[in-house]
């Protein structure tokens, strides 16, 4: 639908979300956590490997496009919640702190919100899988994780438009320890 966050570079989306998968450890056990999902696109390729998804978008129609995806795919381990990600993380992280959790976040150009940062910080989360449209917020907010004892460990740049400056960055992060 019109308002809904979809790539648009049929060619290297693929590769994009793909090497973004390839960055987790372990998805067979783990509940997902998408946060920014837009239509679904990630957690839908998610799902086929994890035990079960929640994609996060505040735009609703996106959400509905990505329900209907859902259906349209028959994936059934997978639930979309129409609300803003620094709204329902922290309830989010504390109702699944016995599950293996994974999160994976594809921020709009702002990066992730401060409470988003925070929730994350303040979680047992182990790592996370961070798709960045805007070097300089991903900048930001990797410092603020560095600071509270987490590490780059895995880095991916894919050039989504050629002869742009748009970019698309891939990176895990990961707890020291």
């Amino acid at each position: 639908s019109p308002p809904s966050f979809f790539q648009v570079n049929r060619y290297l989306t693929p590769a994009l979300y793909a090497k973004a998968l390839s960055f987790f450890s372990s998805l067979a056990d783990s509940t997902i956590l998408d946060l920014y999902c837009g239509t679904g696109t990630t957690s839908l390729l998610l799902a086929q490997k994890a035990k079960r998804v929640i994609g996060v978008e505040m735009v609703e129609a996106a959400v509905a496009d990505a329900r209907q995806n859902a259906e349209r795919n028959g994936v059934t381990n997978v639930s979309f919640i129409a609300a803003k990600a620094e709204e329902v993380l922290p309830k989010l992280t504390a109702d699944l702190k016995n599950e293996h959790l994974c999160v994976l976040v594809d921020p709009p150009r702002k990066g992730l919100d401060e409470s988003v940062r925070r929730s994350l910080l303040s979680s047992d989360l182990r790592e996370l899988v961070y798709i960045s449209c805007y070097p300089e917020t991903l900048a930001r907010d990797l410092r603020d994780f560095r600071q509270q004892g987490w590490m780059l460990d895995r880095l991916c740049v894919s050039d989504m438009f050629p002869n742009t400056p748009e970019i698309e960055t891939v990176v895990r992060i990961r707890r020291r320890g």
